[in-house]
């Protein structure tokens, strides 16, 4: 194996390479190596490292966020057939206006 003093940057031919990334064992310039929790890696490792594989997503996700909906929205129907049904019991005399006249 070589010296890294002797290596070259894998994207820039002409540039000194400074690093060595650990996930694909590139050697790299200082503009294409980045530090990420402690580990210096190259941009493909890093992408690689945050992108969300999928096996992790959740399958149900669609069907829960329907069920969430159709929660929220039987909660909001239900509060306002109970505040119909307060206003339903108020006696018809409480409406007429004569209540007011006696201040």
């Amino acid at each position: 194996m070589k010296n890294i003093s002797d290596q070259r940057c894998f994207n820039h031919a002409n540039r000194e390479a400074v690093a060595v990334c650990p996930g694909c064992r590139r050697s790299f310039c200082r503009e294409c190596i980045t530090e990420h929790e402690d580990r210096v890696l190259c941009a493909v490792c890093l992408n690689s490292l945050l992108k969300p594989s999928s096996s992790k997503r959740f399958r149900f996700t669609a069907p829960l966020k329907f069920a969430q909906f159709m929660l929220g929205f039987f909660t909001i129907w239900l509060c306002f057939y109970s505040l119909g049904k307060i206003l339903l019991s108020i006696p018809s005399s409480f409406h007429e206006g004569t209540l007011w006249g006696l201040w």
